[in-house]
């Protein structure tokens, strides 16, 4: 992908003992005062962080690591009955392979699960963490306010509810904007507010579509369920990561090292809410998908305040946090409002 890389961003393989990550540096000049490492999104790769990476200090070090099967990285199967544990000792062997240490550690959607997983399996390697839209610490779909499971299975999360349409022109490399399930549609529609231009938007889509397809990365596979919608979690691929039988990270509440932990999100973000249209039951809750059970049965994800939620025993149990909305920002934060997002990065670490 040299020909999505922006003046001024390095790109290299990196290899590990785990996979060949392919890594994005904007390096510092002289010795780096900060490294600020970066970890994406579900379909996306590391390519939507260079116009961030190329507006920080010259003091800083940015760094950012495409996961297995997204970018160009090493496309492998992922466990998920290790819930995000692939991808986060992933991003450990390469921060390891690399010497880095304790960075600042940014994760975005997906990534930001990654990276909370990150803060209990490697403390060492987190000196603050900074969560972009992150999925809740619940996992995504599923569960009750307080992280509980809505049934045993978790039916309606996990591989079975991506549109097999979008993953169809994923797979196909579609760049048009025609149908609704185009990826170049769907950023519109999900990725950022409505009407939000962005001159990278051709290397947005390419980032996209660099997502590997199939049941062993996106969406994943998926099992019969007694419950409404008639499927629950599979075993393998990226959506099943994030089911609720297999990941919780709110764990982090309880962890003997509490870095700084700064919240950035969207007022308007349509994938990770209160209401998300990427959640089923919210789907079911709407009409659109039938059958719906009912708010007793199937209620939609309180996901923000899951999140806050779990944050703020954080803080109580002796950490510091600190929650951002962006006004007029969908789920991307850090490309609808950089001047805003890079202040607020920079003042958190230090």
């Amino acid at each position: 992908m040299s020909g999505t890389l922006l003046p001024g961003i390095d790109a290299r393989a990196v290899r590990t003992s785990r996979y060949t990550a392919n890594v994005l540096e904007r390096p510092a000049t002289g010795d780096p005062l900060r490294t600020v490492l970066f970890v994406h999104g579900n379909v996306s790769s590391s390519l939507f962080w260079q116009p961030l990476m190329l507006s920080l200090p010259e003091g800083v070090r940015a760094i950012a690591v495409d996961l297995r099967g997204f970018g160009d990285s090493e496309t492998l199967p992922v466990d998920a009955t290790r819930g995000v544990r692939d991808f986060s000792d992933d991003v450990a062997a390469v921060a390891d392979e690399l010497g880095l240490g304790a960075v600042h550690v940014v994760g975005w959607s997906l990534g930001g699960g990654v990276v909370m997983q990150l803060l209990l399996d490697r403390p060492d390697l987190v000196a603050s963490l900074t969560l972009v839209s992150p999925v809740s610490p619940y996992g995504f779909g599923g569960t009750a306010a307080d992280g509980s499971l809505l049934n045993a299975d978790a039916s309606g999360t996990g591989g079975g509810g991506a549109n097999p349409d979008f993953v169809a022109r994923l797979a196909a490399g579609d760049t048009g904007e025609e149908a609704p399930t185009s990826p170049r549609a769907v950023y519109r529609s999900s990725y950022v507010a409505p009407g939000f231009v962005s001159e990278h938007e051709d290397l947005w889509v390419e980032s996209m579509l660099s997502t590997a397809t199939g049941p062993d990365n996106y969406p994943g596979d998926s099992t019969p369920s007694e419950h409404w919608p008639g499927f629950a979690p599979g075993t393998r691929g990226i959506l099943n990561t994030l089911a609720p039988t297999y990941f919780d990270t709110s764990g982090i509440v309880d962890a003997p090292a509490k870095p700084p932990i700064l919240w950035i999100h969207g007022a308007v973000d349509a994938i990770v809410g209160d209401a998300s249209f990427f959640d089923l039951n919210q789907l079911g809750a709407a009409g659109i998908i039938p059958g719906w059970p009912g708010d007793q049965v199937a209620p939609p994800q309180p996901m923000l305040a899951q999140t806050r939620a779990v944050l703020d025993r954080y803080a109580a149990a002796g950490g510091t946090t600190r929650e951002v909305v962006f006004e007029d920002c969908g789920h991307s934060a850090h490309i609808e409002k950089p001047d805003e997002f890079r202040a607020e990065l920079l003042a958190w670490i230090g």
